[in-house]
């Protein structure tokens, strides 16, 4: 599902060039669910939004689904996503003035789904918010809203869903239902899942966890096994 190859990404700074990725090569097969680790500055979220096309990288090339990505530009790049990618954020980016309905159908109508406000409406039922489908965001508890931005970015039907501290925030037990929500989703669906966590333990709940350090690598290991240091060159 994703080929990442000798990934760079330098941004230029008034201090000058910042080096935010030093060469990163992944493979992630289809269904995977993948944690990713790491300090704060690490890189994880820059490295997925290189993943989800959001961020072109300096150099190296991104495969998604068999398809290089690298050269597309943003037009080319919003039309892969449409369908194919579904992206959860830690701060539910919602359209205040739509209701839930409306949040998670609009994506799908992009798309010429003539079934859209039928296909929300399932979805909406599915992460526990029948009740709540006319509601605007800021009628919503934040838990409420997660879980329409979830609905939104599966909605579709993607191969691929990113999701960046989905529950970061969320208090505890929120936080927690919405992580159990995920993970069925993940199985009943088949997708493939790539977490950004600060939390350990909710990386160990996936397949593989992958650590990030100083734009680098730093393990790369299945949850039942040892994670072994990878040295990357930088």
């Amino acid at each position: 599902m994703i080929r990442l190859e000798d990934i760079h990404l330098t941004l230029n700074s008034l201090a000058g060039p910042v080096n935010i990725l030093r060469g990163i090569s992944l493979n992630i097969p289809d269904g995977e669910a993948v944690g990713m680790i790491g300090p704060s500055g690490s890189g994880k979220s820059t490295l997925m939004s290189v993943i989800g096309g959001l961020e072109k990288p300096s150099t190296g090339s991104v495969a998604i689904d068999g398809q290089d990505i690298t050269s597309m530009n943003e037009d080319e790049l919003a039309l892969f996503r449409r369908g194919r990618v579904g992206i959860v954020f830690q701060s539910f980016h919602l359209i205040p003035t739509m209701t839930a309905l409306e949040n998670v159908a609009v994506p799908m109508e992009l798309l010429g789904q003539k079934d859209a406000f039928d296909i929300a409406r399932e979805e909406l039922e599915i992460v526990g918010l029948a009740d709540r489908l006319d509601h605007y965001p800021g009628q919503l508890s934040g838990g409420e809203q997660q879980r329409v931005a979830l609905a939104r970015a599966l909605a579709p039907g993607p191969g691929l869903l990113l999701a960046d501290e989905p529950t970061g925030n969320l208090d505890a037990t929120t936080g927690q239902s919405i992580v159990e929500l995920m993970f069925e989703l993940h199985d009943t669906r088949n997708t493939t899942l790539v977490l950004i966590t600060h939390d350990a333990g909710l990386a160990d709940r996936c397949d593989r966890v992958i650590t990030l350090r100083d734009g680098l690598v730093d393990s790369d290991s299945a949850v039942a096994g040892e994670a072994t240091p990878v040295a990357q060159a930088g």
